[in-house]
């Protein structure tokens, strides 16, 4: 599964034992990160993710109908790196996250955070939507560790997505933090004559210095003539479009979320059949943008095209961009996971 500018970490469930299940984890290429091994029977993944801080977040599915003991849970824990934020589907029931029952799968995950000394993020809003019942129950968790519980802001947002899961958004109370994606220059609409003039390299910069201060001066005219006569590549994320996407289906989605409103504050079977209607017309209006949009960006492989035109198209076709990861770098003594960090232990070495 590759969706551009993440980085995906997966474990998936043998289709024959189980026709339901598997975990999926995306980070974002602009953070460095690890992939956390987990050894556990339990569908889980999890990775070491530095944004503000060093941070492990891990993502838990248990499916209603096992039995899962209570020491594949506490080993799981005792695996996750300090500080770690525990997200997933526990399909527990409790009086601490807004049931007015309490199950045994309730009763482990009540022990588990008091066992671990853990904090329970959620509130008594309604996570899960049953479309038989028409009614609202809370299944999906966010469990972090204690030192995070001041750092962290919890909400639930108020569109399914074509889900039965209400999404979770936990957030940092500072915001993202810093991006960090390297800018570069656009060689191509550079003003090489401006470049000359400023690119000024004079003997008194490297007679009778030393090495690293030569070699200092020297880069920083070269580098102060670039940044002045060549363009840079902005340091914010690229907005990820979608080429199909057009009025027709800004204007189903404003009418499916609409219809979800009126049945989520009237849960009548005349609002929900509306609501369903709705939401059938938006998938169909949405598929046959994506036929239509399908059809044009073939026809504009031609024999004319050259082989880089046609391999560019090949690769967006099937999803392949030239990304970049940063990794947080470990060495035999220490532990590196912001850029800065990283860049200062390799310019010692």
């Amino acid at each position: 599964m590759q969706v551009r500018g993440y980085n995906c970490v997966r474990r998936d469930v043998d289709g024959d034992t189980s026709p339901t299940g598997g975990v999926c984890l995306f980070t974002s290429n602009l953070f460095p990160s690890n992939v956390v091994t987990l050894h556990t029977s339990l569908q889980a993944v999890a990775v070491r993710i530095h944004v503000h801080s060093l941070v492990t977040v891990c993502c838990v599915y248990l499916p209603p109908n096992d039995v899962v003991p209570q020491v594949d849970l506490n080993h799981l824990v005792s695996q996750l790196p300090a500080p770690f934020i525990l997200l997933g589907d526990f399909n527990g029931h409790g009086p601490l996250w807004g049931h007015d029952v309490t199950n045994s799968r309730g009763r482990q995950i009540e022990q588990l955070i008091s066992d671990h000394c853990l904090c329970l993020l959620n509130n008594d809003e309604k996570i899960y939507f049953h479309a038989p019942t028409r009614t609202f129950h809370s299944l999906d968790l966010a469990i972090c560790s204690p030192t995070l519980l001041p750092m962290l802001n919890f909400e639930v947002e108020n569109d399914l997505h074509n889900s039965d899961h209400f999404p979770l958004l936990v957030s940092h109370v500072n915001g993202a933090g810093t991006r960090f994606r390297p800018p570069t220059y656009h060689f191509h609409r550079a003003d090489w004559d401006k470049f000359t003039r400023l690119a000024i390299i004079t003997g008194t910069m490297i007679q009778n210095r030393a090495v690293d201060e030569a070699v200092f001066n020297v880069t920083e005219a070269i580098r102060n003539a670039a940044d002045a006569a060549i363009p840079r590549t902005s340091n914010s994320p690229r907005k990820l479009c979608k080429p199909w996407w057009n009025a027709s289906c800004q204007q189903a989605k404003k009418e499916q979320r609409r219809a979800w409103g009126i049945f989520r504050r009237y849960p009548t079977t005349d609002n929900l059949i509306a609501f369903k209607r709705a939401k059938a017309l938006a998938r169909r209006i949405r598929r046959q943008c994506q036929r239509e949009s399908w059809i044009q960006y073939v026809s504009s492989i031609t024999s004319s095209a050259t082989s880089q035109q046609l391999w560019r198209k090949v690769k967006a076709a099937n999803g392949l961009y030239r990304e970049f990861n940063i990794p947080i770098l470990e060495t035999s003594t220490a532990l590196f996971s912001s850029p800065c960090g990283q860049l200062d232990w390799q310019n010692i070495c």
